[in-house]
């Protein structure tokens, strides 16, 4: 989702620096640089290289407060003062990411990093004033006002208006037309549970997996709770695949029993009726991993659903299931590593990259580098990689690469009041796609095969576009959910949140793949005999095809 994080966090070190070409002069370049100079604990060069790119583009005063960052990490406590200071007469406002950022951990007892973190917090204030005031951030209440609901309302429609990137989708739906549609939707509803439903359910009809509408804690807690169990659509029928709760398998509710009705409604109806107009997606596929995955049976936690299944045996029966609140249900879910990896028959290495998150599975990655290098092949997963940094991904990316790769290029809206004075047209502002250096010091050229899923999403996506631009072997299974981008993030009233898409990526070339999703050269989908005998069917066949190049 973010290429460019702003403040330096604590890498794990590389064997060698990276020495920047003459050609390499772009700013992106400046930046990969600095992040490699700094993974070598080369703290002075990397913050050198961030100011660097700064004098190729001041409007980024980012850029000096990640310089800031390497100069802290590397010691130098005056020039990372300094630094910070020159980003925040630059116009540099992230105090919330400053404060919180492990660079600047040695100085958090310095009482001039203080008294810049709150100057700030107080020129910060003071553009929330003007972008996000507290004044449309009220705080959650069980009825909101309906001038409240009406401010929240216009709120997220001209954020949209002015910063959804995807310009010809606003067109189609004529968003001014469905702000009026909605006013009196809003006005009728009797609580702020209800309002949030009717904000979902427009942000709906934008059709983005990365602009969504999130009521506040309290809701998605009680309104939002599940049964401790999970779902996903295959070959037609909805199958239950994961069961947290010994008391569900006792019912004989386990991994491969199909799911019929919900609350006498036949599940398909029930999921189009009360699930999917809610439900934020890019693709078809993208939508159907939310309403029979992640939001399926979800409800209020004072309601049981009843549930009619049938066994693999082809028995059926009903009950009702208990829903838990949201805290509960991740508390009961057994935690997914970021990175797992095994050595398959044949001497194939199975990794599992589940998160970019953090830095967690690219230096996981790099720690196991020396037994994955031992493997005859490679197969990287991401059928569960729901995204985050993409230089995260590109880390690893960087292993398999043997001469520098091209990312993504990408775009934004560029609003100019006055050329809608002059009726002029506002073409986009875009940067082309950047490039990554190869890791030198790990380098696996041996044959490798990605796994992608619906639910290989966002970061997860940037990593498996790179991969098919660079020719660098299959990726095999399923089309990926279609959906990445930059989200900029507005608080409601009530205490919700919305995010709205404001970039767009393609692959290197220009293809377009949001909306679409990235389609795998060998398509291999899990059926429901696969499910019900516990089989990876898509595993097996990236193996094969692998052997077949052993």
């Amino acid at each position: 989702m973010a290429r460019h994080p702003v403040l330096a966090s604590t890498f794990a070190a590389l064997a060698a620096t990276l020495s920047l070409s003459a050609a390499a002069q772009s700013t992106d370049a400046l930046e990969v640089a600095a992040q490699q100079a700094a993974q070598a604990r080369d703290y002075g060069r990397a913050a050198q290289l961030m100011r660097q790119a700064f004098e190729m583009d001041h409007t980024n005063p980012g850029l000096l407060a990640g310089a800031a960052g390497y100069d802290a990490l590397g010691g130098d406590s005056g020039k990372a003062l300094a630094g910070l200071g020159q980003a925040i007469d630059a116009g540099y406002l992230d105090a919330d990411g400053t404060a919180a950022d492990n660079a600047f951990a040695s100085l958090r007892g310095d009482a001039r990093f203080q008294a810049l973190l709150a100057q700030l917090r107080q020129k910060h204030e003071l553009e929330s004033k003007l972008y996000d005031s507290d004044a449309l951030a009220s705080p959650y209440t069980e009825h909101l006002s309906e001038d409240e609901k009406v401010a929240g309302l216009s709120k997220f429609w001209s954020e949209v208006k002015y910063n959804f990137v995807y310009v010809d989708t606003l067109k189609a739906i004529d968003w001014d037309r469905l702000y009026l549609e909605y006013l009196p939707k809003v006005r009728a509803t009797r609580s702020t549970a209800e309002y949030y439903k009717v904000l979902m359910e427009l942000c709906a009809r934008l059709k983005d997996g990365h602009t969504n509408v999130y009521p506040g804690a309290e809701l998605r807690n009680t309104t939002m709770a599940k049964p401790l169990l999970s779902a996903h659509l295959v070959e037609g029928r909805v199958l239950v695949r994961k069961v947290f709760d010994p008391a569900l398998q006792a019912q004989g509710i386990v991994p491969g029993t199909e799911v019929l009705e919900v609350d006498g409604q036949p599940v398909k109806e029930y999921a189009t009726r009360e699930l999917a107009p809610y439900a934020s997606a890019s693709t078809p596929q993208d939508l159907e991993r939310r309403i029979y995955t992640y939001s399926f049976l979800s409800g209020p936690v004072d309601v049981a659903p009843r549930v009619r299944f049938r066994t693999a045996a082809g028995k059926t029966f009903e009950t009702t299931l208990r829903r838990v609140t949201l805290d509960a249900y991740n508390k009961a879910v057994p935690d997914t590593p970021p990175f797992t990896f095994k050595t398959l028959p044949g001497n194939v290495a199975h990794v599992a990259l589940n998160s970019f998150g953090d830095d967690r599975a690219a230096d996981a990655f790099l720690a196991a580098f020396d037994q994955i290098a031992a493997s005859s092949a490679l197969v990287i997963d991401l059928r569960n990689n729901g995204g985050g940094s993409s230089n995260v991904a590109f880390r690893i990316l960087a292993t398999l690469a043997a001469k520098p790769f091209q990312t993504s290029p990408w775009e934004t809206r560029d609003y100019r009041p006055s050329y809608r004075a002059w009726q002029h047209t506002m073409p986009n502002y875009g940067e082309p796609a950047a490039t990554w250096p190869v890791d030198a010091a790990h380098q696996y050229r041996k044959p490798v095969a990605v796994l992608t899923a619906s639910a290989t999403y966002s970061a997860a996506e940037d990593f498996s576009v790179a991969f098919d631009a660079m020719g660098r072997g299959l990726i095999v299974g399923e089309p990926t959910g279609g959906s990445t981008g930059m989200p900029l993030f507005l608080r409601l009233p009530g205490g919700g949140i919305a995010r709205i898409c404001t970039k767009a990526d393609t692959y290197p070339d220009g293809r377009k793949w949001v909306g679409k999703g990235i389609q795998p050269a060998l398509k291999v989908a899990p059926t429901v005999t696969d499910v019900q005998k516990g089989r990876d069917t898509v595993l097996e066949a990236a193996v094969a095809a692998l052997r077949k190049q052993i």
